[in-house]
């Protein structure tokens, strides 16, 4: 309040906005999305907390809070239910040194509920020994038991080193003398706001306008029916949802969008250009300003050298070799780089793998199908062709039909 007035401080917070914020950090450089990422992690932690919001604030810029209750709070206001955390908070502990203290806050929580993930999956922590330890509490209740770790100086959190959780000598001590820690419960949000934190951007995480998404999932079909195509090899649901979040009305800034190359943004690109700039218009939507150009290391880079070798008709092991990945691995960054625009060429690799007849069945399987998922083709075709083969026959449709 203003000249000795009180004062009142309201917090609306919606996991919608985070979500939204997510996908603007996408196409942005690495370095610059990590320390994005932990900036909305650390918000997300004081909206969701049940800890008292001074404490938090306060160990946020490095300084403690002693007392129980602030008083002021919502939080202390209204406390929550308390439980003693001993056996979890060793868990959390032993677990963290276990994994040698590279792993930041949600990965730990997911090992922990055992709930795999393709970042567990590519480590083969999923078949660790302590994977799932604690899978009876759930995920967003080890987030709750991390964060108030880290403001009982329990657990260092290395903002330099991308939110790494170290152990401390208090946490340390701890281990050696485990006693009761009186922790609170974590609070209850609907069930978007329980979900993971900060995903890898797979599909689903939804679009900011659904009222756009909608009129650019109708048109994909329309482009997709003249061409004679899947609306899949047009623009996929993940583009389409961040066409609609961040409303771009060039081609360039088309192009930042994601699974969007120069060669998709000239060959489908004007359609749905006009398309979001007749709605942006019409509705008098202000867009997004930090629709930032790709840079040229993020076009570079790895993707580059992955292009090279398969124009030299390198083996994927031996790709994955070079740059000390796994083939799992070059296979994602190839499909990335197939639904942005750029032909591939796989057929040395498949034609070792599977006759020409296996070919052109799996090919007029991706052909008449609606979706291009993995997983449905599996199971239409019953294990007779692997996860590997189906997923490079899917790299060679999109690349002869696509681009």
């Amino acid at each position: 309040g203003r000249d000795g007035g009180e004062g009142r401080c309201i917090a609306f917070y919606s996991y919608k906005d985070i979500e939204k914020l997510e996908k603007f950090l996408q196409g942005k450089p690495v370095a610059e999305q990590e320390i994005g990422r932990q900036l909305i992690f650390e918000t997300v932690s004081y909206a969701e907390t049940a800890v008292c919001r001074r404490k938090q604030l306060l160990h946020y810029f490095g300084e403690r809070y002693e007392e129980d209750n602030c008083g002021n709070c919502d939080n202390c206001l209204n406390p929550r239910k308390e439980f003693d955390a001993k056996e979890e908070v060793s868990m959390l502990l032993k677990t963290i040194l276990e994994l040698k203290e590279n792993f930041k806050a949600n990965y730990i929580s997911h090992f922990l509920a055992g709930e795999v993930n393709s970042d567990i999956k590519s480590l083969n922590h999923d078949q660790h020994p302590s994977f799932g330890v604690g899978s009876d509490v759930e995920e967003i209740k080890w987030n709750s038991i991390i964060r108030q770790c880290i403001i009982s100086d329990l657990i260092i959190k290395e903002i330099e080193n991308y939110g790494v959780l170290k152990v401390s000598k208090k946490g340390k001590a701890f281990l050696d003398k485990p006693k009761s820690i009186m922790m609170v419960e974590p609070k209850k949000y609907d069930a978007s706001a329980g979900e993971t934190l900060i995903a890898s951007g797979g599909k689903g995480a939804g679009a900011a306008d659904e009222e756009l998404y909608r009129i650019l999932k109708d048109l994909v079909k329309e482009v997709a029916q003249e061409e004679d195509l899947p609306p899949y090899v047009i623009f996929s649901e993940t583009s389409l949802e961040d066409m609609a979040t961040r409303y771009p009305i060039t081609k360039e800034e088309l192009t930042n969008i994601t699974g969007v190359g120069q060669g998709k943004a000239e060959k489908f690109g004007e359609v749905f250009l006009e398309t979001i700039k007749d709605y942006v218009e019409e509705n008098e939507i202000e867009r997004p300003d930090d629709m930032v150009v790709k840079s040229v290391v993020n076009k570079s880079g790895l993707k580059v050298f992955i292009i090279q070798a398969i124009d030299r008709k390198m083996p994927l092991e031996d790709i994955g070799s070079a740059k000390g990945k796994s083939v799992d691995y070059v296979l994602g960054e190839i499909e990335n780089i197939v639904q942005s625009g750029t032909k591939v060429d796989l057929d040395y690799i498949l034609e070792d793998l599977l006759d020409e007849e296996y070919q052109e069945e799996i090919f007029d399987y991706f052909r008449d199908t609606e979706e291009d998922s993995i997983d449905d083709a599996l199971e239409e075709f019953d294990g007779v062709y692997s996860e590997e083969e189906l997923r490079m026959m899917r790299i060679k449709f999109l690349s002869q039909m696509g681009n």
